[in-house]
């Protein structure tokens, strides 16, 4: 098999990948602006901006989920964060504040926040095309009086991330619209994809169960989520 299923290389995990050709390779900032030689469209450009704006602000507290990018010696990592619109609060121009809700406890992206503050943020607005950027450093802090103002439920998360703002701009719909993210039509059965516990199963060659992991997910979740 050469990996080349209908047009498609490596369509199936099993099919052999025997890479790119290596002269096609964009090693250079010069190869990849001459495979790119347009100038910017002009409002992406003056979109980006060092604050958040008023109208930024409503995109960001509209959002009720946002994937946190961070990174450290070891490599980057990539986590969602979620709760009701505006849970990341705006502070000010410069200021973000994010509960760090429970979650499982690997903590990665504090891990790497601890040692490297560069984070990005990327926001998401349901039935919205366009999205919103964040790209700043992070502080993350314990401080009751922060932590107690994002009490939800009498529950309150152990820190807050604390971002400063070093650039913010919109992405476009494009992205969205490819997608079919927001369109109804495009919802996957969730039945026609393997559960939690049955990944957690084939990983560890059925050492973890994975229909006991399933039977008892929903309340182990109903009384984790904060």
């Amino acid at each position: 098999m050469d990996g080349k299923i209908d047009g498609k290389i490596g369509d199936k995990i099993g099919d052999k990948f025997d890479g790119a050709n290596p002269d096609y390779t964009i090693a250079t900032a010069e190869q990849l602006e001459a495979l790119y030689p347009e100038p910017p469209y002009g409002p992406a450009i003056v979109k980006e901006t060092d604050r958040i704006t008023p109208q930024y602000r409503k995109l960001i507290e509209a959002a009720p989920f946002a994937v946190l990018a961070t990174c450290a010696p070891e490599g980057l990592d990539c986590s969602p964060r979620g709760d009701p619109p505006g849970f990341v609060r705006v502070v000010d121009e410069h200021t973000l504040l994010i509960p760090d809700r429970r979650g499982n406890n690997r903590i990665d992206s504090l891990r790497n926040l601890v040692r490297d503050p560069r984070l990005s943020l990327l926001f998401l607005i349901p039935g919205v095309g366009e999205t919103m950027r964040v790209i700043g450093r992070g502080t993350i802090s314990a401080d009751p009086k922060l932590t107690e103002s994002f009490a939800h439920n009498g529950k309150v998360p152990r820190c807050v991330l604390i971002v400063t703002v070093e650039k913010a701009y919109f992405q476009c719909t494009k992205a969205i619209i490819r997608s079919k993210l927001w369109d109804p039509a495009s919802l996957v059965d969730r039945k026609t994809l393997p559960t939690a516990g049955a990944i957690l199963a084939e990983l560890t060659g059925d050492k973890t169960s994975g229909a006991e992991h399933d039977r008892l997910a929903p309340a182990r979740i109903k009384e984790t989520i904060y």
